[in-house]
């Protein structure tokens, strides 16, 4: 079987790499020249676990190829993926131009039936204004060549997304006719045999789905910051409330961590997506729309907490930040909670440095020299007034807080994703401040005893 997959960002790579990994014949392409070149060399534009060594291999077979030619590429296909980027409009609709471009080629190009899938992040409807304009280039052309569309939403983990692929929870496919359900049938056959489900349903619920799971997602993130905020003005411990809601089988233990807010290229983008969709309709999503202002506000926290701490004084006083990216396993910074805290520190006159195992080449190319670079984590932390827990990295969980307290000048940790236990770091002589959970200071030793 062969297919095209158009886009080469993390949806697109990820896809055509993971179908490529299971013996089918895959053509990524994209219009940028470059990440074409780079990937022929197998340089990816992304950081994935895994990523690289799979792309390696498949390309080195021959199951996995890079073009730039979308016109010869698919031909002979019998399904091409759009994977293409739906970067948000000022309003927070998707903007879908790269997703009808593509359409428009593939009408202007196809000569033979074939099933183009979304693959993209879309609002409900996208399929078929994706259906007009491939029907509107082939009626240009006139000819009269069959087609279907397709919804295929992605459900992947940045960080775990081809465990995602080749592992899915669900496997969910929107199609229109029998024709194409036996093709997204025949395609996804190598991931059936190992049980995981396979669920077709109409185009407008597939796309519906994509948006409802990770609003879903979002709600729970928000909804454990909210509580975890009321914990801390209530005297109560979000940690030991979180331990006992999710033994709770209708609830659950996953995305029940409260921290510093939601970031990342999803969750933003598909909340403000839906939100705008049910405006357009004449419907408001007042749920969605609190989760977005919790999201929002509780990227302030944890800098609400220094600029308390300081006495709003912050001028001059260096922060050691350990992660840059919105969540481990990812160099992706898009949205993420640490851009909001660097912005408000230099704001302050404060100076930052910063350390991520795998983003700091993204945060240089977003930063610049607006802020400092460790080497490492201890490296960061150097005369630090204050260390900023950011990303739960796990390289991050068990430091040796003995270097650590050498380090730094001043003893005070901002935890913002509670990896550390109050009690302990307050035996160790440090500060301590969480999210929703008492401040710790250090015990006190009578030097009497």
């Amino acid at each position: 079987m062969r297919i095209a997959v158009v886009g080469t960002g993390y949806v697109g790579l990820v896809t055509g790499t993971c179908f490529a990994e299971v013996g089918i014949d895959v053509t990524c392409i994209d219009i940028d020249v470059k990440k074409i070149e780079n990937l022929k060399k197998g340089i990816l534009p992304i950081y994935e676990p895994g990523l690289e060594e799979m792309v390696s291999r498949n390309f080195q077979k021959e199951r996995l190829t890079f073009s730039n030619d979308l016109d010869s590429s698919i031909q002979g296909c019998e399904a091409a993926f759009i994977a293409v980027g739906t970067p948000p409009g000022e309003d927070g609709s998707a903007d879908l131009k790269y997703v009808l471009a593509v359409a428009q080629s593939i009408g202007q190009n196809m000569t033979d039936y074939l099933v183009v899938v979304t693959k993209s992040t879309v609002p409900v409807g996208t399929a078929e204004k994706v259906r007009k304009a491939i029907e509107k280039e082939l009626e240009a052309r006139g000819v009269d060549i069959p087609f279907d569309v397709a919804s295929n939403p992605e459900f992947l983990k940045e960080g775990a997304a081809i465990d995602d692929f080749l592992k899915p929870d669900r496997i969910v496919v929107g199609v229109c006719s029998d024709r194409a359900e036996k093709v997204m049938e025949k395609l996804y056959k190598p991931f059936l045999m190992n049980g995981h489900p396979l669920i077709f349903m109409d185009i407008p619920s597939a796309e519906m789905t994509k948006y409802a799971a990770n609003a879903m997602l979002a709600t729970k993130i928000s909804f454990m910051n909210d509580i975890a905020n009321l914990c801390e003005i209530m005297g109560a411990d979000v940690n030991m409330v979180r331990k006992g809601i999710g033994s709770d089988a209708r609830i659950g233990n996953k995305f029940i961590y409260p921290g510093i807010g939601y970031g990342g290229s999803c969750f933003p983008k598909d909340v403000k997506a839906l939100i705008r969709t049910a405006s357009e309709n004449g419907y408001s999503m007042r749920v969605l729309q609190s989760v977005e202002e919790v999201n929002e506000n509780q990227k302030s926290v944890l800098y609400n907490k220094i600029h308390s701490h300081f006495n709003g004084d912050l001028s001059g006083k260096t922060f050691a930040l350990w992660g840059l990216s919105f969540k481990p396993k990812t160099d992706d910074m898009r949205e993420a909670p640490s851009l909001v805290i660097v912005q408000k520190l230099l704001e302050q006159g404060a100076k930052v440095r910063a350390y991520d195992p795998v983003a700091m080449k993204e945060a240089r190319h977003i930063l610049g020299d607006t802020i400092e670079y460790g080497k490492d984590e201890y490296e960061a932390l150097i005369d630090a007034d204050a260390l900023l827990m950011i990303t739960e990295w796990p390289e991050f969980r068990s430091p040796n807080f003995t270097v650590v307290s050498k380090l730094m000048k001043e003893k005070v940790i901002f935890d913002g994703r509670n990896i550390y236990e109050g009690a302990d770091m307050r035996e160790k002589g440090f500060t301590y401040y969480g999210i929703g959970v008492k401040q710790q200071v250090p015990q006190k030793i009578d030097a009497t005893l």
